[in-house]
């Protein structure tokens, strides 16, 4: 869906035709609309690019969040997400505890919130998903098609991870936890309590939560390797499809229904996390936990691996790069102060990574606490400290099966909003790309989860566990930061930092400021540059567990990241060999904004020039 693009200011002191746009508002059903279009002033000549309509001949109208409320939760659930419980606190205890924030707010600031604000800026102001905002430069949508594919990818096995978090919250309704004792139908003779585990060989022991996680909810004892899948397992199946339909109830209307689900899914988890918190606090050996979480250890800057994953973590706990950022904002008023927005969602997620720190660290202080062992021995990240280390604190607390519900219920939360963001994406974009799909919105949001659905399957069967870890391990992983390198190469480069800066005051009535610009036209650019580097130099293949994957299970993988990358080359040829002329002429139309393709035309190309690359 498209609205026309709001204009370029014209230069001072320059007399001549004057393009105003207009913004038709009207609301249906709670919801605003927005029609947007150029129009001349009397007497002045054409207009270069007339409004699109619609078949009808009206103007496309675009739907906006019914509140600004409902934006700024779906960003924050969107950005907040497992990854905030389960992988910062760890990293911040396993690099220096406190001292890791240095690193980790330097990037933030550098790189993180610039692109933050960049995606925004770029969705609210051309109000089109992730590959139509690219009529700014034809030649770069491209990137548009890699985040669509890598949101599309990730859905295939993040959903499965809410599954098990419904499966868990289904198997919390019981006087006792499953998980707590060793004499069930799946353990193995290796299981044993903490406190037998002295008697049993490292290698080997289990306890039986863990034994519970991989043997009665994987069931990965009945597979051989990835190559050894098996069925799909029904009671996954079963908390599969439940996820698929709540992602297709949320997501069919648009945000006429999204933006009100978050209100729930949003909030949900800081209230989990702070009654969490009170409980945890409360527990002997908590204070340790907090403090070894806290603690500073300076010399640990002095690690280049610190750096980097400090690099790391901002890159992927923000979102940026899934197209979710450009979606949403679309859908945004025009005036809609994004830079506000920017700052205050990034701070949120930041702040909400550290306190969920807290949260995750008086539980493992406390379980070291109880089981008379170092804090390192319980300390993990992943999945493992969600489905494992957690549920097995939890289960040794008076009423025990309430404390579960209330966790699974904010693993559920956590991970329902963010999956709605990663699908609103790719449907987005691509309704916004095929216009005719956007009056069969319903239709084709149940075609997207659907597919999910069926691929997903793969990740529930007794190999599942598999399938997931080689999804997670290349979908998402050099490929985004392709993305996002490419993407703030386009803007700040080929469209021009000072004309994306001339939009956003247009849109808030204020340039971004110095310290904005060097930072999307150099910092950011060479920070994302330094992370491919470092992401194809320090790659390791996936192994979970003892096993390691064999080789065409690897190639599966880089298959799978490059498909999404090679969409960048692959449409910038076909763009190049669909346009007429000489290659210079491909040239500049290809890298010139859609709406000044009648200044090609006249030989005046704004990428041609010294003082393009310049500015800044």
């Amino acid at each position: 869906m498209s609205s026309g693009v709001a204009p370029e200011k014209s230069a001072s002191n320059t007399m001549g035709p004057k393009e105003v746009e207009l913004i038709l508002v009207k609301e249906q059903n709670g919801v605003q609309f927005t029609a947007s279009a150029l129009v001349v002033a009397a007497g002045a000549g054409p207009v270069a690019a007339p409004p699109q309509t619609d078949p009808s001949g009206g103007p496309v109208e675009r739907e906006t969040w019914g509140k600004k409320i409902d934006f700024l939760l779906s960003v924050i659930g969107f950005a907040v997400d497992l990854a905030n419980v389960w992988r910062f606190p760890y990293l911040c205890y396993k690099n220096g505890g406190g001292a890791f924030l240095v690193p980790y707010m330097f990037f933030m600031v550098i790189a993180g919130m610039p692109l933050f604000y960049m995606e925004l800026a770029l969705g609210q102001y051309n109000r089109e998903g992730a590959a139509g905002v690219w009529k700014i430069c034809p030649i770069f949508k491209g990137v548009g098609y890699t985040v669509i594919l890598i949101s599309l990818y990730v859905g295939f096995y993040y959903n499965v991870i809410i599954s098990w978090a419904l499966f868990y919250l289904f198997s919390s309704f019981t006087s006792e936890l499953p998980w707590v004792h060793c004499n069930n139908t799946w353990n193995s003779p290796n299981c044993s309590d903490w406190a037998h585990n002295s008697s049993i060989n490292d290698s080997h022991k289990a306890t039986p939560a863990q034994e519970y996680f991989e043997r009665g909810v994987l069931h990965i004892q009945d597979s051989g390797g990835i190559d050894d899948l098996g069925k799909p397992r029904w009671q996954l199946t079963s908390c599969l499809a439940v996820v698929i339909v709540l992602l297709y109830f949320s997501l069919w209307k648009g945000v006429k229904t999204s933006g009100k689900v978050v209100w729930i899914t949003a909030t949900m988890p800081y209230v989990v996390l702070t009654v969490l918190l009170i409980r945890g606090v409360t527990l002997p050996g908590a204070m340790d936990g907090i403090r070894a979480y806290l603690s500073v250890d300076f010399l640990r800057l002095c690690d280049a691996q610190v750096w980097i994953e400090a690099a790391t973590q901002i890159c992927f706990s923000l979102g940026v790069g899934f197209g979710v950022l450009i979606a949403f904002s679309s859908y945004n008023k025009f005036s809609n102060n994004c830079y506000r927005d920017a700052i205050i969602t990034s701070s949120i997620n930041s702040l909400t990574s550290f306190f969920s720190g807290f949260v995750v660290f008086s539980f493992l202080g406390y379980m070291s606490h109880k089981h008379n062992v170092p804090l390192d021995k319980v300390a993990r990240d992943g999945a493992g400290l969600v489905f494992v280390i957690y549920p097995e604190a939890i289960a040794t607390l008076p009423g025990s099966s309430v404390w579960a519900v209330i966790f699974f219920i904010m693993l559920l939360t956590l991970g329902i909003d963010s999956a709605m963001g990663g699908m609103e994406s790719v449907i987005t974009g691509l309704i916004d790309e095929f216009k005719c799909l956007q009056k069969h919105r319903e239709l084709f949001t149940l075609f997207i989860v659907v597919s999910t659905f069926l691929i997903s399957l793969f990740c529930v069967t007794n190999g599942g566990m598999y399938v997931f870890t080689l999804l997670d391990h290349f979908a998402a992983g050099t490929s985004i930061l392709f993305g996002v390198l490419i993407e703030a190469i386009g803007i700040a480069w080929f469209y021009g930092v000072d004309r994306f800066s001339d939009d956003i005051e247009e849109m808030i009535g204020h340039r971004p400021g110095l310290y904005w610009r060097l930072c999307w036209k150099f910092v950011s650019p060479c920070f994302l540059l330094f992370m491919v580097v470092v992401s194809f130099a320090t790659f390791n293949p996936p192994s979970y567990g003892s096993y390691t994957f064999p080789t065409w299970a690897n190639m599966v993988g880089w298959c799978l990241a490059i498909s999404s990358m090679s969409m960048v080359p692959l449409y910038a040829i076909y763009k190049l060999c669909s346009i007429p002329g000489k290659f210079c002429d491909r040239i500049a139309y290809a890298i010139t904004p859609e709406t000044e393709h009648h200044l090609v035309d006249n030989g005046e190309v704004r990428q041609f020039t010294l003082q393009h690359w310049l500015a800044v």
